[in-house]
């Protein structure tokens, strides 16, 4: 009667079976530094990404505003100023105006390229703490059970056919930024038309 009863008794739980095991017990530890560790990470990684976004808002904002204040000071001069002098010297207005937008455009993609890396960079940081938390998931289920080497092998490939998905479907294609910088090129050579027409009208 009592070897039966102690063949039908189930196992110890996992979590118990972890506290029982000094590796499993000291392999969880390390795991749950190293996943709150990767979640501040990408909590910097995102505050760092929408500081990168409110610049570049900023830019844009700015690139108008210079324009828009250039203009209504032109505007205001040549109304006082004799056409063929101010037209003469229009060259002058012109020039600064598209040197100042090539430096802000410059400036936008910059900053756009850095968003790239951050995003990159958090999206990779973003899968490291997916694939920490399904081994720690693994572990507390399974117990001692758990095989190292094994799961977070089969974790790791599951990654990897992730990325390479994602690489595979990733083409080359228009985006925001892109258009955002073809529109602010559009509108520093109007502002150029627009400083000549002002000037010589």
């Amino acid at each position: 009667m009592s070897e039966a009863s102690m063949e039908s008794k189930p196992p110890p739980h996992p979590l118990r079976q972890i506290a029982e095991s000094a590796t499993h017990k000291l392999l969880l530890k390390q795991w749950l530094k190293e996943e709150e560790l990767l979640l501040r990470r990408v909590a910097l990684r995102e505050t760092r990404l929408d500081a990168a976004r409110r610049e570049t808002t900023g830019l844009f904002c700015a690139f108008f505003v210079f324009h828009s204040t250039a203009l209504l000071l032109l505007f205001s001069s040549a109304s006082d100023a004799p056409a063929p002098r101010t037209c003469h010297r229009s060259w002058i207005p012109c020039l600064l105006s598209l040197l100042s937008s090539l430096g802000l455009i410059w400036a936008v993609r910059y900053k756009g390229d850095t968003e790239k890396v951050l995003e990159r960079m958090l999206e990779r940081e973003k899968e490291d703490a997916l694939l920490l938390g399904k081994c720690v998931g693994e572990l507390r289920k399974k117990g001692a059970e758990f095989d190292l080497l094994k799961e977070v092998d089969a974790l790791r490939r599951a990654k990897s056919l992730r990325v390479e998905a994602k690489a595979a479907a990733a083409v080359r294609r228009w985006s925001g930024r892109d258009l955002g910088i073809m529109a602010l090129f559009a509108a520093a050579c109007g502002a150029v038309a627009l400083t000549r027409f002002v000037l010589c009208s």
